[in-house]
Formats: C-alpha cells, sequence, structure tokens
C-alpha cells in the first residue's frame, strides 16, 4: 500500500465526500426540502462518513483510526436507512435512491476492507514510532 500523508488521499474519504454532496444535491429538492428532519439526519449521517475517516487518520495510530473507520462504516448504514426512509416518502426518485443506495454499499465494503487491511499490518501509526 502507498503512504499516504493526508486524509484526503484516502480513496474512502474521497468517496464519502461525492456521497456527502450527492445528499446534499437530494436534500435540496422542494420536496425534500420541506421534510426538515430526514433532511437534517441523512445530512449529518452522510457527513459522518467522511469526518470519521478524517479524524481517526489524524490522530495517527492504527487502532483509532480503526475505531473512526467502523463509526463512518455505521454512519454508512445509518444513511443507508434514512436513504430507505427519504424514497419512501417519495422524497428522492428510485434512480436516485439506486444511486445513492450503490454508492453506499460501496463505501461500505471498501471501509470494511480498509480496516481489515489495517487489522493484519503491522504498521501501527506515526502516534508508535
Amino acid at each position: 500500500m502507498a503512504t499516504i500523508s493526508n486524509f484526503e488521499d484516502l480513496e474512502i474519504w474521497q468517496k464519502a465526500r461525492n456521497i456527502c454532496k450527492m445528499v446534499y444535491a437530494f436534500s435540496q429538492k422542494p420536496d425534500f426540502f420541506e421534510n426538515t428532519p430526514l433532511r437534517h439526519q441523512i445530512l449529518r449521517s452522510s457527513g459522518s462518513i467522511m469526518d470519521n475517516i478524517a479524524e481517526g487518520f489524524e490522530r495517527e495510530g492504527s487502532k483509532e483510526l480503526i475505531y473512526f473507520l467502523s463509526i463512518a462504516k455505521g454512519s454508512c448504514g445509518e444513511c443507508r436507512s434514512q436513504t430507505y426512509r427519504a424514497l419512501d416518502q417519495n422524497n428522492i426518485s428510485q434512480i436516485e435512491f439506486d444511486e445513492l443506495y450503490k454508492m453506499l454499499a460501496v463505501e461500505s465494503k471498501q471501509i470494511n476492507k480498509f480496516i481489515s487491511y489495517l487489522k493484519e499490518s503491522k504498521i501501527k501509526g506515526n502516534k508508535f514510532k
């Protein structure tokens, strides 16, 4: 694995940012915008994915990174669940649902693969050199 010096270089963070952008765009549609509780909740959960990846990376220890990645993965699941709610309440179309759901499912799998890699790796982070 290549050395990564910034969380912005992580593919999982970049994808989380794209998810967050997509959720924000969907949430600006008039029907969705009026559903304030769900709109706020899905915006928070999508933002939590990228924020927890960043926070874990910045702590410079693999155990802490794994911990925050697991929170990011949980936020990914929360956002997927909220995506169903948005579909069921006609805040997004089936096509929008399918696109966002696929992105979230891929993100969850990639976060899980990164967690598995870190658990097997001898790299412990700058904190423990």
